[in-house]
């Protein structure tokens, strides 16, 4: 089955007892592998048990697919239910999960985690399509959810936070739920038990991460200036970003500025449009977002969304450089802005 966006917190902390196995699936690789672990817990809470956990790469698996249900059906020499964890399982694995979950042995619970699957992806379809399996998406935390992570994590180390600090954060962390909670632990030992986070202090402690220079390559691409561009994105490179995780948060960034376009395009003035958005543009960016609206249309925003969502099909599906794909789009987005057409 299909996990609903509302279920999802509940099933984690409580899973069927009658499914035998949950996917994991989406862009956020970091979110896969905190729910991953969450559900593997709540069958056994050390994860480093031998005799419980069965940890199987899903190349494994290809070169031995009766290994899933050999796993799934041992019983612990120390007693207690099993859990399996599959990792990185792909398309390929489709028929293998669909037998499984059509006549399964044992009550091990099969844990699986996957990149971003598409919709036509065979293998959702084996989990969607069971009554004993479920899907369960990861995507990159809304500004909400974000927020709430934020405060969570403060709390439980008893720190304060300041709104401009938490808005700064909202703006510069997300698109890795554990790269996020790794920013968060760290500003929260800057802090100490029971100290408070302003905004400078969260911009001292992440200033340097690549969350920040990939914002600045986008800022610049959309302002059309591919000098600050070429030196940004060279940084962004440099630290290690994945190509596709460029180009989805340009799209986010196209997708907001569309939306503050549309805004504008209805009669609100530029300003007003600024000071209404949701979740608030950092203070030290807001000049920036003035000028994109002052350069991009309602209209060639919807045009340069298509042209940057094709970029992303182009790296998923034509085998060219994914590098190269994602430049290409980036400087192109800063033509048509100097363009002004």
């Amino acid at each position: 089955m299909k996990l609903p966006t509302a279920r999802i917190a509940g099933f984690l902390r409580r899973p069927d007892p009658d499914l035998r196995a949950v996917l994991l699936y989406g862009p956020d690789a970091g979110l896969v592998r905190e729910r991953a672990a969450a559900l593997a817990r709540t069958v056994c809470s050390d994860l480093s048990d031998p005799f419980r956990v069965a940890d199987l790469p899903a190349a494994a698996l290809a070169g031995d697919p009766a290994r899933l249900a050999d796993e799934a059906a041992q019983i612990s020499l120390m007693g207690g239910r099993r859990v399996v964890r599959v990792r990185e399982a792909g398309d390929a694995l489709a028929p293998l999960f669909a037998r499984f979950l059509a006549d399964s042995v044992g009550d091990a619970l099969v844990v699986v985690d996957a990149g971003d699957l598409p919709g036509r992806s065979t293998l959702r379809r084996a989990f969607d399509d069971s009554a004993h399996a479920a899907a369960i998406g990861c995507y990159p935390d809304s500004a909400r959810d974000l927020a709430a992570v934020i405060r969570d994590t403060c709390a439980a180390h008893r720190v304060q936070i300041s709104r401009d600090a938490t808005d700064f954060l909202v703006s510069h962390l997300g698109g890795d739920r554990l790269l996020t909670r790794a920013e968060l632990e760290k500003l929260t030992l800057y802090a100490g038990d029971g100290g408070k986070i302003e905004l400078d202090d969260a911009r001292a402690v992440i200033a340097d991460t690549a969350a920040l220079s990939l914002d600045d390559a986008l800022l610049a691409a959309a302002e059309g200036d591919a000098v600050a561009l070429d030196r940004a994105l060279a940084r962004v490179f440099h630290e290690g970003e994945a190509p596709v995780t460029v180009i989805r948060a340009l799209l986010r960034h196209l997708q907001r500025l569309h939306v503050l376009a549309a805004r504008v395009a209805t009669g609100a003035s530029v300003d007003e449009v600024i000071r209404g958005a949701r979740p608030p543009i950092f203070f030290k960016e807001q000049d920036s977002w003035r000028r994109q609206l002052q350069r991009w249309s309602e209209k060639r925003l919807r045009r340069a969304l298509d042209r940057v969502g094709e970029a992303e099909f182009r790296m998923k599906l034509t085998g060219l450089p994914a590098e190269t794909i994602c430049r290409e789009a980036l400087f192109d987005l800063a033509r048509n802005a100097s363009a002004r057409n």
